[in-house]
């Protein structure tokens, strides 16, 4: 007996083990909880989340130079008596046996503007890279968006595909007690049950790509793979105005690549004022102070000193017009880069905009192509029950009605995804 409930505790705790690899999660999903759960999930985002807290840290680096440093020191020398440090300097010091302890100060007076400079650069680049995380963002939403609407548009082609094959089926059956009957021949069943395989191979490429579809949402959403969805319809939009001019100021002014770029020209010429005033002299004042408890006679037992330092800056190779001249040209790089990224960003919106319009047309007459195969597949059915047609017409017939099924079922979602790529150009997606 116990033997025997050693074994059923063991296959419990191997299927325990195996489940979790098969099992499916389920999960019900409007679009909004889809977007949240993408921007709490993805490690792109809290990558560049965590780039910004670094940048925001480099303008306290740059102001550390305008406060005091203080430096303590513990110095023990064993000597040879009276022996000087000949070699290695200009200085020529004597050097005694000694044990001493002291603090250091030294203070920036000002070194004309450079490090205020530096600190509105840094401030300027944490700022471009807030815009960087703000990017991530917004490409995030965009890749949620249309992996949630590929996944209803595939659901949508399923049912199509499903359907489809319902209906073959009665027809070929249909078909096939006929001509049992003698009243339909062994073609009419040939084509039958051809447009019936045919269903059967579109509602497995449809099935294939329905859990392709669930796959990439759940990667977006930094789900397990094998998480399936029951996502929720979503209004269709209004279309846009016909008016593209204001839709590319709107974007001029609010994508989060050119507000980036704006920064980044910005802190590009801050450092150009910066790498200047290198030029300019800096000025400091230091002291120090400490005790001596041992050493030679001629070693006060304390000692203090203040003074003050001016560096000029006379002759260095030409170090610091080098190094403003590349300043210089980075900012004119900069503000080319911005220039460039504004005809972009424009042809983008315009394109996209285009694109929408073109989806709301293609909803609209998909819709009417729908009613026009509905119509044609009635009266093909009729013909064919009362003999007045052939196997072909009612084939072609079945076959136009599915395209646009498939067509109608696919362009709704297409036009959803298009008016979120118009709020992506725009920089109006949230």
């Amino acid at each position: 007996m116990i033997r025997f409930l050693l074994l059923v505790a063991g296959t419990c705790a191997l299927l325990s083990r195996i489940s979790p690899v098969y099992a499916q999660d389920q999960m019900s999903l409007n679009l909004a909880e889809a977007k949240k759960l993408c921007l709490e999930n993805n490690p792109g985002l809290s990558a560049a989340l965590l780039d910004v807290a670094a940048s925001l840290e480099v303008p306290t680096e740059y102001r550390a130079a305008y406060l005091p440093t203080l430096q303590g020191s513990v110095t023990g020398v064993v000597s040879d008596m009276g022996s000087r440090l000949a070699a290695g300097g200009l200085n020529n010091p004597v050097v005694y046996n000694r044990f001493a302890t002291g603090l250091s100060i030294n203070q920036l007076v000002t070194d004309f503007g450079r490090t205020s400079r530096l600190i509105d650069m840094a401030k300027l680049r944490a700022d471009a890279q807030q815009q960087t995380a703000e990017q991530e963002r917004s490409d995030i939403l965009l890749i949620t968006g249309q992996a949630y609407f590929e996944l209803l548009r595939e659901q949508a082609v399923l049912r199509v595909a499903k359907k489809t094959v319902a209906a073959r089926q009665y027809l070929a059956d249909q078909v096939a007690a006929l001509a049992r009957n003698s009243l339909k021949t062994e073609l009419d069943v040939s084509f039958a049950n051809v447009n019936l395989g045919n269903a059967k191979l579109l509602q497995v490429q449809a099935e294939n790509s329905y859990r392709a579809a669930q796959a990439r949402l759940a990667a977006v959403l930094g789900l397990p793979g094998n998480t399936t969805f029951t996502l929720a319809e979503e209004p269709l939009p209004a279309p846009l105005s016909p008016l593209i001019d204001p839709l590319i100021q709107q974007a001029l002014q609010q994508r989060p690549e050119i507000k980036r770029l704006q920064f980044e020209q910005s802190a590009a010429e801050t450092f150009v004022r910066a790498e200047y005033a290198l030029n300019y002299p800096s000025i400091g004042i230091m002291g120090t102070a400490g005790l001596v408890p041992a050493g030679q006679a001629q070693v006060p037992d304390r000692y203090g000193a203040i003074g003050f330092n001016i560096n000029v800056p006379i002759f260095n190779g030409g170090l610091f017009k080098a190094r403003e001249n590349e300043a210089r040209l980075r900012a004119g790089a900069a503000a080319k880069h911005l220039r460039d990224a504004e005809i972009q960003i424009s042809l983008a919106v315009r394109t996209a905009c285009l694109e929408e319009k073109t989806a709301f047309d293609r909803l609209e007459l998909s819709e009417q192509i729908l009613k026009q195969a509905q119509t044609a597949f009635g009266f093909a059915l009729s013909r064919y029950n009362l003999g007045l047609s052939s196997i072909v017409e009612l084939s072609q017939a079945q076959l136009n009605l599915t395209s646009a099924q498939i067509d109608t079922a696919s362009a709704k979602y297409e036009y959803q995804s298009k008016s979120l790529g118009v709020d992506y150009q725009t920089g109006a997606l949230n």
